[in-house]
């Protein structure tokens, strides 16, 4: 079936869609919602038995869906309707939410459904659950959609909000005074949730040192109890790398990211990259975010990096490298590298970058720092190295990945192992020395040009990871571990070990790894201080999320032929 994907932006939903859909054997295509007459031409052009549309802001022109059939994706139950369905879904503390997948109407979220799921909430952010929950219920649903309207057996509901049975109501717009924190009154679990159901955009707007801006990436305080009636609600009372505390009614949070509301094009940065100066006269305090832990189960060590976003900046980089050296003075046979539950890694962080005297400059000490971090890893020879990725990973933080002995991914996680959609930036993180040892046949730089998401299974297919494990979330790292410690157990595990040596002295007299690093990085120096201003303009707009102009080609195969990837399975 041919299927146009139209959407506000290629964010994780589409992405996942794009790949499921192709792995199904349909052909996709995707164009950005950015007018009427675009989306027109697009239909036009490409003239789709289908057309979806999993992230939109607005309605699907009149023109198209009357001449085809449109499905969008709603990210609320059956009967919900209005644009900030998940906001108050966990505003108001639903203990289940859903996915439904309508047929598109000139009244938004109001034709008949085609398919719906449902998911227990969790205590999160809206951006996490909009990763993991409602995009797996969202990718169960609009397969079933298809299947349903490509058997024309299947007639859709009309579902009206407050029938019999039917929980799903119309809701507005949540505007800020919806989400206004009154830090008087408001306890700790009522400032979570309204941070958390703002996290990603548009976050909470308040105050920090008297400047207006917006609130993300709240974490409670494990010390609320002391905390509690200690000092005034609403004060800034400590930091923690680049979080600070601030005091609630009942204890305090942590506030980890801002947007400053005082200067025209800000965009979300750490809070002390944000207020350097004023966050850096605070006390330092523990119990801050736990970014970077490390924990062992039996002969394996495991440590976790969730960093926001999966965006590492140099600082970062520097911690998570002081922590593994650390993990490798422990007596483990096997060290797993976890990542976060959202993201394993997305390489450098670009936010960081932009807001520094000279973005260039930030460039070259983070790509550094990261590289600081895979050769560590690739330099390991005492126990074997596995990446586990609960979350997605793109870029240099698909990289860092396979810098490890083995890659194993939960179903359901998306890879971007690529740089070029970054103004063409080149890459490091020992690329060159990994990727070929990786992709045993065709041309590992075919992966490099493909500048399309791939699903762990591709991955897998391809050589990108070694394993694809079946569960959730939580299942997923009980797995790892289950797995991890057989590796650690196996007979074969000391002659594991004696090949590894064997095999790493003989690629370094091959060729030494810095003389990988010091390639990688003269390229990446180009892109950095180069005439050619590409990275820069693209990092500028990415951190802005400025909308695009125009659909890339390689998304939109109506308007440039058809993709020309392919590397042979290994």
């Amino acid at each position: 079936m041919k299927i146009l994907l139209v959407t506000r932006s290629y964010n994780s939903l589409t992405q996942r869609l794009h790949v499921e859909l192709r792995e199904r054997g349909h052909e996709v295509s995707v164009e950005y919602d950015i007018a009427d007459s675009v989306t027109e031409e697009a239909a036009a052009l490409f003239d789709p038995d289908l057309v979806i549309a999993p992230f939109m802001k607005r309605a699907i022109p009149q023109s198209v869906w009357r001449r085809y059939p449109c499905f969008v994706v709603h990210p609320g139950i059956v009967g919900d309707r209005g644009p900030s369905a998940l906001d108050w879904a966990i505003a108001e503390g639903e203990t289940e939410w859903g996915v439904t997948v309508l047929q598109a109407e000139a009244e938004m979220d109001a034709g008949p459904v085609w398919a719906s799921r449902t998911f227990p909430m969790r205590e999160a952010t809206k951006s996490s659950l909009y990763r993991n929950e409602v995009t797996e219920a969202a990718t169960a649903a609009v397969v079933e959609a298809i299947e349903r309207y490509a058997s024309g057996r299947h007639a859709p509901q009309r579902i009206e909000p407050g029938a019999p049975g039917v929980r799903g109501r119309t809701r507005p717009l949540m505007k800020q005074e919806d989400r206004r924190i009154d830090w008087s009154r408001d306890s700790t679990a009522d400032v979570l949730r309204k941070i958390r159901a703002s996290d990603g955009t548009p976050g909470v707007l308040d105050a920090l040192f008297g400047v207006p801006c917006h609130l993300y990436d709240a974490h409670a305080d494990p010390n609320a109890r002391e905390r509690a009636d200690a000092v005034e609600p609403g004060r800034i009372l400590a930091r923690h790398h680049h979080a600070i505390l601030r005091a609630t009614t009942d204890g305090a949070v942590w506030i980890g990211h801002v947007k400053r509301a005082d200067i025209e094009g800000a965009f979300k940065l750490p809070v002390a990259v944000a207020f350097p100066e004023q966050v850096a006269a605070l006390a330092s305090a523990s119990g801050g975010p736990d970014e970077v832990r490390y924990e062992e189960d039996g002969a394996v060590g495991i440590l976790h990096f969730a960093f926001y976003n999966g965006a590492m900046s140099t600082a970062q980089c520097e911690r998570l490298l002081a922590a593994y050296r650390a993990a490798l003075a422990r007596p483990t046979r096997v060290l797993v590298l976890a990542g976060g539950p959202d993201f394993f890694s997305n390489g450098i962080h670009l936010n960081v970058i932009e807001a520094a005297p000279s973005p260039a400059d930030e460039s070259w000490r983070n790509i550094n720092a990261i590289d600081d971090v895979c050769e560590a890893i690739l330099t390991t020879t005492d126990r074997v190295t596995i990446a586990a990725l609960q979350g997605n990973a793109g870029a240099g933080g698909a990289f860092l990945a396979m810098t490890c002995d083995e890659v194993w991914a939960r179903a359901g996680v998306i890879l971007n192992p690529h740089y070029r959609n970054m103004g063409n930036l080149y890459g490091s993180e020992y690329w060159t020395y990994t990727l070929p040892r990786r992709v045993k046949r065709g041309d590992p730089r075919a992966v490099m040009n493909h500048r399309l998401p791939v699903s762990a299974c591709e991955a897998l297919s391809v050589g990108l990871v070694d394993a694809v494990i079946e569960a959730d979330r939580a299942g997923f790292l009980d797995e790892v571990r289950l797995r991890a410690n057989g590796v650690a157990r196996s007979r074969s595990f000391a002659a594991r070990i004696d090949a590894k040596r064997a095999r790493r002295a003989r690629d370094e007299a091959e060729k030494p790894l810095a003389k990988y690093r010091e390639e990688e990085l003269a390229q990446m120096r180009r892109n950095f201080y180069g005439f050619d201003p590409s990275y820069h303009v693209a990092r500028s707009y990415f951190v802005r999320n400025t909308p695009p102009s125009w659909t890339p080609r390689h998304l939109a195969i109506h308007r440039d032929g058809r993709p020309k990837w392919k590397v042979a399975a290994a």
